[in-house]
């Protein structure tokens, strides 16, 4: 079970924000642009050793996303590109931020650990690798689903996720575990546990889908 389940309460706790944004005339596509936006700032920050800035950047883009979708609900402005587009921001803003850790250069894991035919960086870019690879394969999972499978069942515009709390590690525990790692200073913590258990998760969503689907 991950926190996903969570996320129509955050909803609803962000209603007050939504609401002003609405107000303003704003669209959902301007504010899942202006996540993007706050994703490539957390990305060049990171990539500047500046992580808590960073890391603020990041949870203003989670906060962005989280509007969004209850904007266009309110301004009744919902619409399949937008379902659309929100994905693929989603997806963006977790690469880029992965990738920011990566460049940044600290080489902290390379450090500490010595590993034979590795040159300098190697291993910690492998690490981000591994979580970029990870971040995507957890989702794309989704999307195989719903096309091969067909399924369309929809809530507030959306379609219902058939696999909400199956694997325990998915986008918001990414967020939460990157966000947490830049504040408190331990960033390349926070890659190798995303690298490690959004592949687990991966895993774990195939293995169910295995034992579910004919």
């Amino acid at each position: 079970m991950n926190i996903t389940a969570l996320r129509p309460r955050a909803i609803k706790m962000l209603d007050p924000v939504a609401h002003a944004c609405a107000k303003t005339g704003i669209t959902p596509n301007q504010l899942t642009s202006l996540a993007i936006l706050s994703g490539i700032a957390c990305a060049v920050l990171y990539a500047n050793r500046m992580f808590v800035a960073g890391s603020l950047m990041l949870f203003l883009s989670a906060i962005l996303d989280l509007v969004d979708g209850s904007v266009a609900r309110i301004n009744n402005k919902t619409s399949d590109f937008g379902a659309v587009f929100d994905w693929i921001a989603d997806k963006y803003i977790d690469a880029l931020a992965l990738l920011g850790i990566g460049i940044s250069g600290i080489a902290i894991i390379s450090n500490i650990i010595s590993v034979n035919g590795f040159p300098a960086h190697t291993l910690d870019f492998t690490i981000v690798a591994i979580a970029i690879i990870g971040s995507l394969m957890n989702t794309f999972i989704k999307t195989v689903v719903y096309a091969e499978i067909g399924y369309d069942a929809r809530e507030d515009g959306k379609i219902a996720d058939p696999l909400e709390g199956v694997g325990f590690f998915g986008r918001p525990e990414t967020l939460i575990v990157l966000i947490i790692g830049g504040v408190s200073g331990f960033i390349w913590i926070s890659a190798i546990i995303v690298a490690l258990c959004t592949n687990l998760s991966a895993i774990q969503r195939i293995i169910y889908l295995y034992r579910t689907i004919p």
